[in-house]
């Protein structure tokens, strides 16, 4: 990239060791582990404050990325107030089949609103720590990555100018349609995709959950979702076509599509509750390889998007984020460039094993309503592999954990 030259109404430059665009989950992690170790650094993020802590998101966080934020000064508000979940049920055949996962792996999953963990994050970096976080920023541009000296420049939401910030290294975590990842010459990285050609029609139900666990319910009509968010929200979804519109269905239609899909023996009926939130997401996958150009280096969504179908989403951000937060430390304060030299594969390697489990689970889901007897029928076998084979239990829970030693 060319570097773009300051025009006479623009502020004068700055200059910060580190650039992090995007606060979320990824952006905010890095901006904390950075003031920790008294490195300073900007984060730049286009909305508002108040947007990001109430953006609705994924809640499922698995247990070592827990333990990782709690190392870092960084999981007090989600230890004392998360649901813990060490168990899930699948609804098939008319059936209900608990899966102990706790049971079988001594770990579980918390379930904590992204929303909750964004405040926790920004008011950590920016109330405690005093980092600086800039809300509302316009058209963010980047310049001179693949030189010694990148910069960011952006437009200032108070005054109208433009802002120019030189760097060492820009941390790219706005996102899949943020500016950082289109910042990667195509020719220099290779984006794989994937696209189901399932929709989920997914909701937000001002209501207690129906049971105390995740459920998943697998049915000719389609794949139903209950997902427990707190004591008083739970989150639903319902495989539709994809590119539907969410004003195709009333509250009438979801709840006679959600008795149905979820119904087995002995369930308990669903809560019903008013529809806080109701959107249509197309399942589809991406991965950007490598997650580096010059000096940007990329985390989050910015560098790969899971479909929520396994929950991995938040949990991959997180992961990016450890890893790279602690090679910035290394290489700022101590000259040690290993943990930048190895952060794309290093990250890419759970990436990619989530990216299988995803592919994978989106088959056992939406394989009975595919309308192939063939792909129903081996959806069924392997369904009940799992309740029937302890080593595939054991597997699956290996992986619905993120808990292998290492990738």
């Amino acid at each position: 990239m060319t570097f773009t030259a300051l025009n006479p109404n623009s502020a004068p430059a700055e200059r910060r060791p580190v650039v992090i665009i995007g606060a979320g989950p990824a952006g905010l992690t890095i901006g904390n582990i950075l003031r920790a170790a008294a490195v300073d650094c900007v984060v730049l993020e286009t909305e508002s404050r108040r947007f990001i802590e109430t953006r609705q998101r994924a809640g499922v966080i698995e247990e070592w990325a827990v333990r990782a934020l709690e190392r870092r000064g960084l999981a007090t508000n989600l230890l004392a107030r998360a649901l813990v979940h060490s168990e899930c049920e699948f609804r098939f055949a008319g059936k209900r089949h608990l899966f102990a996962f706790g049971e079988l792996t001594d770990q579980h999953h918390y379930v904590y609103p992204q929303p909750l963990l964004v405040g926790d994050l920004v008011r950590e970096y920016a109330d405690v720590r005093g980092g600086d976080v800039r809300f509302g920023v316009k058209d963010v541009q980047l310049h001179d990555l693949d030189t010694e000296r990148p910069a960011v420049s952006y437009l200032c939401p108070e005054t109208g100018q433009r802002r120019m910030i030189h760097c060492d290294v820009v941390a790219g975590c706005d996102g899949a349609r943020g500016v950082t990842r289109n910042a990667l010459p195509t020719e220099r990285a290779r984006i794989a995709r994937q696209d189901y050609g399932i929709g989920w029609l997914t909701m937000l139900v001002d209501a207690p959950p129906s049971c105390d666990y995740v459920a998943f319910g697998i049915h000719p009509r389609g794949f139903a979702g209950h997902m427990p968010r707190s004591a008083e929200v739970t989150r639903y979804y319902l495989q539709v076509p994809p590119g539907d519109d969410p004003e195709n269905w009333s509250h009438e239609r979801v709840w006679a599509e959600l008795r149905e899909r979820l119904a087995a023996d002995g369930a308990p009926p669903l809560t019903e509750g008013r529809l806080i939130e109701k959107r249509v997401l197309d399942m589809h996958n991406h991965v950007v390889e490598p997650m580096v150009f010059g000096r940007l280096f990329l985390a989050g969504d910015a560098a790969h998007l899971t479909a929520p179908i396994a929950a991995k989403g938040m949990n991959l951000a997180l992961h990016d984020a450890f890893l790279l937060g602690d090679a910035l430390v290394a290489y700022l304060t101590k000259g040690d460039h290993d943990g930048l030299a190895d952060y794309s594969d290093a990250c890419l390697r759970r990436v990619w094993d989530y990216q299988d489990f995803s592919q994978w689970l989106s088959d056992i889901y939406h394989g009975t309503a595919s309308g192939d007897p063939y792909v129903a029928g081996t959806t069924l076998g392997r369904l009940r592999r799992l309740f029937t084979s302890p080593a595939a239990a054991v597997a699956f829970a290996e992986q619905y954990l993120g808990s292998a030693p290492a990738f």
